[in-house]
């Protein structure tokens, strides 16, 4: 079994990741500014930021995988990537790094374009994307020695739109997950299964993929 930290464990993605990971026996660690009244029993939780990473990584001493599901967006915009470079490079050597994205730097078809470049990607979500992708290329530019995972959840996540857990999902490689019904979905739950999926079972080592139904 693996020690997981998750960072933004108490938000949509992250707390959902938590559930998954302690359900599956894995030693959890949950970080977050500020500690959930609703827990997951047997994860443990802390307070931490990756605006202080020094004192972030010290929490962190001795976890196998560290996954991050902070998105850039209220006072992490423009942060966010700083932060996840200066952590990525901070972590012990055998640490392996996990990014929860965004939908938009995924490609809207084989070959692209990006789903960020297409007509009718809103506007508003266009500078949490657009850092979120600036995430992926600075760890595509990273040591060889450091591994990691990227996921593009499906266009349709969000707290928004929750769903069930079914236990199933697509993994779609650089391409947006798209179903039968031209919808774009993955819930939060599913989005964790595919999560602790990738962390016991490896098959994106240093890659980036796409989730969905």
């Amino acid at each position: 079994m693996s020690r997981i930290a998750v960072i933004g464990g108490t938000g949509y993605a992250g707390s959902h990741i938590v559930r998954e990971a302690v359900s599956r026996g894995h030693t959890v660690v949950s970080v977050a500014r500020s500690v959930a009244s609703d827990r997951v029993e047997g994860a443990t939780y802390l307070e931490g930021t990756l605006l202080d990473v020094p004192t972030l990584v010290a929490q962190l001493e001795g976890v196998d995988v560290v996954v991050s599901s902070v998105a850039a967006r209220g006072d992490m915009l423009g942060q966010l990537r700083p932060a996840i470079a200066e952590l990525v490079a901070a972590l012990p050597a055998n640490v392996r790094v996990g990014v929860i994205g965004g939908a938009g730097g995924s490609l809207a078809a084989p070959g692209g374009p990006r789903l960020i470049d297409t007509e009718g990607f809103a506007d508003e979500y266009k500078p949490e994307a657009s850092e979120a992708i600036g995430i992926l290329e600075d760890l595509q530019a990273g040591p060889a020695a450091r591994d990691w995972f990227y996921v593009h959840p499906a266009g349709g996540f969000g707290e928004w739109a929750p769903g069930e857990r079914t236990g199933t999902y697509r993994d779609g490689g650089d391409v947006l997950v798209v179903g039968e019904d031209g919808q774009s979905f993955i819930s939060g739950p599913d989005l964790a299964v595919a999560v602790v999926d990738e962390i016991e079972e490896p098959k994106h080592s240093r890659e980036r993929f796409t989730v969905g139904y």
